[in-house]
């Protein structure tokens, strides 16, 4: 009688080789993958608090593999799936998956989804240790989450960002600080970097900022000069300052303690030091700040819901 042998996926092999959950949790693991790759929509079906009807059956499927194929990111010995049917999973976990539904509907593959969260989570235990100028801050000091933006004022990227940014702080209780890193590429970066700091000096900082970012695409030292002027600021003393190269160092100050803290593109974001992995978008933005403000309540960790 010959021998039958049972193919496991590459991806549930990795599950079972990395747990130490024992012979139950690897038993699940062996079912759920073949419910959700024969009947995405089964494994999905009824999970409390969330409704995937409007997913694609391409979606569904990517879903589902996500969901049975990664564990808890609150911790627990369970995958997301079982997490998620048990109806107490925390809410970190349950912002991780609806979040993943958002990336499965753009037709984002399970491997990517699982990558991006993954790093995503194991970001709250790496933090930068970050000293921004309070000068170039706005929101309350005792706001429990402080997103420090580097950024450049030439950076289309920084100014998409901008009014992503501007709506955080309107939704959410955070203390917003721009950091300058202004890029090589951009040739008046150096100079728009030292007209804001100029402006932080005489207490026109976010006026200035604000000036720079509307006017992105016409900056030059005469412009900046001109724009210093509407602000009420002495446009001649601010050509001095351009002259003798003012604010260079602190500029270059400010870049160095942000690629010491990870970045390698404008604009860059950190969260109570972490940095931001996932799009800048309006709903992973405020996704981050939830997920902050539940780590900083549960004492860097994942209060019980």
């Amino acid at each position: 009688m010959g021998t039958t042998r049972r193919i496991v996926p590459q991806s549930l092999k990795k599950s079972i080789r990395v747990s130490a959950f024992g012979g139950i949790l690897a038993a699940a693991l062996l079912a759920a993958p073949a419910i959700a790759q024969t009947d995405p929509t089964r494994a999905l079906a009824e999970l409390p608090g969330f409704d995937f009807s409007r997913l694609t059956q391409a979606a569904k499927k990517e879903l589902a593999s996500v969901l049975t194929d990664e564990f808890d990111y609150c911790g627990r010995p369970l995958t997301l799936l079982a997490s998620l049917k048990k109806g107490d999973a925390c809410r970190h976990t349950k912002r991780l998956v609806g979040f993943a539904a958002t990336l499965a509907s753009e037709g984002s593959p399970a491997t990517e989804i699982i990558n991006q969260l993954s790093k995503y989570n194991q970001g709250f235990a790496k933090r930068a240790a970050l000293k921004p100028d309070e000068r170039l801050c706005k929101g309350s000091k005792d706001a429990k989450v402080t997103v420090v933006e580097f950024a450049d004022f030439e950076c289309p990227a920084c100014a998409a960002a901008r009014p992503l940014i501007e709506e955080l702080a309107k939704s959410r209780p955070v203390r917003i600080c721009y950091a300058p890193f202004p890029l090589q590429s951009h040739p008046h970066a150096v100079l728009a970097g030292q007209a804001a700091l100029f402006a932080r000096d005489q207490g026109k900082f976010w006026a200035m900022h604000d000036a720079l970012f509307d006017n992105q695409l016409s900056l030059s030292e005469g412009y900046i000069k001109q724009l210093a002027g509407k602000l009420g600021l002495d446009a001649a003393a601010l050509g001095k300052v351009f002259a003798a190269g003012k604010y260079v160092d602190e500029l270059n100050a400010s870049k160095e303690q942000g690629k010491a803290g990870g970045v390698e593109m404008t604009p860059s974001l950190f969260l109570n030091g972490r940095k931001a992995s996932l799009p800048l978008a309006a709903d992973a933005l405020q996704l981050m700040v939830d997920d902050e403000l539940d780590w900083v309540a549960g004492n860097n960790g994942w209060p019980k819901d």
